[in-house]
């Protein structure tokens, strides 16, 4: 994956009606280990890393370039989403696009807060890259995941086998809006509500 440029970053906190969107801290760090070394978080992407390793390796201040914001909730990170472009290598249907991920803490599941926060970032690249076509992959056995791209508007480009699992890759094209937990961010450019993930 390569970082999303042309971008000016970082970009001003992003503000939902429960979220903040911004740029990694140095107070984030035992967040992310948190996030990395979460056998829960890892089901589907191949498992945790060891949290002594992430001690030793983790940055002062982790994953911070063009397109990784973390997801505040309360002033405290409850998740990160990332915005980079698919490398040449992957999929032939994602290569060169902007690809998102997002992890999120166990106990920040189930109120929605991952699809206000996506549908916040869409509508932030949206104005930043207008017309960029979106990308996302995801073990189709991911259930939630699943549901998350649906709500967003992505829509099946195709289906493979990678990592020993069956994987589903979607894609979409923002149309500029601002987000709330209550929009959508749709690839056919209209607004609607949605229920929280659960």
């Amino acid at each position: 994956m390569e970082n999303l440029l042309p971008v000016v970053w970082p970009p001003e906190p992003i503000r939902t009606e429960r979220l903040v969107l911004r740029e990694p801290e140095a107070r984030d760090r035992a967040a992310f280990i948190e996030l990395l070394a979460s056998p829960e978080v890892h089901t589907y992407l191949g498992g945790p890393r060891p949290r002594d390793e992430l001690e030793r390796e983790l940055s002062a201040v982790p994953e911070r370039w063009p397109g990784s914001f973390v997801v505040e909730l309360d002033g405290a990170m409850i998740g990160q989403i990332l915005l980079r472009r698919a490398a040449e290598n992957h999929r032939p249907a994602a290569a060169g696009k902007a690809d998102l991920g997002y992890l999120f803490l166990p106990r920040a599941w189930g109120s929605g807060y991952a699809a206000e926060a996506c549908a916040a970032a869409l509508g932030w690249l949206a104005g930043a890259l207008p017309g960029e076509p979106v990308v996302l992959a995801t073990q189709s056995a991911n259930v939630s995941s699943m549901r998350l791209a649906a709500k967003l508007g992505f829509t099946e480009v195709e289906r493979y086998q990678a990592w020993g699992a069956e994987q589903w890759l979607g894609r979409c094209s923002p149309a500029p809006r601002p987000a709330s937990h209550a929009v959508q961010v749709s690839c056919d450019g209209t607004a609607g509500e949605y229920p929280p993930v659960r």
